[in-house]
């Protein structure tokens, strides 16, 4: 199979199995990150096949729709791969991004270890956070029956991924857990370039938040940092 026909055919594969997804892990969100990841490769001088079908499978089987299992996506990747004959060797650089991208908590070193991971985690951090970001997190709590934003529960940076996995606090503090942190976490100066601006938003719309929520009220200490 020629090389794009193997992304032609994985664009569909992932576009079937992810419209109409609710919790902002959806088709557009792949897509989003697939067209990112295109062109930060391109910027980057990234194997570009590599780069296009490691963000098409990134979220194949996302350990959290999968009981916590971190193998669940490599698996799903490596299979579909294999069932279009794609080369062993491509294969196994496409499932090392799949393995590597997921971000495992604030006190956990998660940078891939290939240019073209880089490429890809960098374009799906991107769509983390800005204004489709703010968008995407309200989505995946309300999916996951989170409150908004509970004052006494503070944020938490979790130093392990099983910390990180088990948790369930409100949306708000998820922006101080891991959103706020991504933009220094960028591995290409494209990606460091691109997160400054929806950096900004964020914090302009996390501040705008705790302030009409709490009125002529001062937010609890653990909030006031944006």
């Amino acid at each position: 199979m020629e090389e794009t026909e193997l992304i032609q055919a994985t664009a569909q594969h992932l576009e079937q199995l992810f419209s109409g997804e609710g919790s902002g892990h959806d088709w557009w969100h792949i897509r989003r990150v697939w067209k990112t990841a295109t062109k930060i490769g391109e910027q980057e001088g990234a194997d570009l096949l590599v780069v296009q079908l490691g963000a098409l499978l990134h979220d194949i089987a996302d350990w959290k729709f999968h009981d916590g299992n971190e193998q669940a996506g490599p698996d799903a990747a490596m299979a579909w791969l294999a069932s279009l004959n794609a080369p062993v060797s491509l294969q196994q650089k496409v499932v090392t991004i799949v393995k590597e991208v997921t971000f495992k908590g604030a006190g956990v070193e998660t940078k891939p270890s290939t240019l073209e991971g880089q490429v890809v985690q960098d374009a799906d951090r991107l769509d983390a956070i800005g204004a489709i970001g703010i968008g995407r997190a309200f989505a995946y709590g309300g999916y996951k029956g989170r409150e908004l934003y509970n004052p006494g529960i503070s944020p938490e940076l979790h130093a392990s991924f099983e910390e990180y996995k088990k948790n369930q606090a409100p949306t708000l503090n998820h922006f101080y857990e891991k959103l706020f942190l991504l933009k220094d976490r960028m591995n290409t100066a494209t990606g460091k370039k691109l997160a400054q601006e929806r950096h900004s938003i964020m914090q302009a719309y996390v501040q705008q938040f705790l302030a009409e929520w709490h009125s002529e009220e001062k937010p609890p200490s653990s909030f006031l940092y944006v």
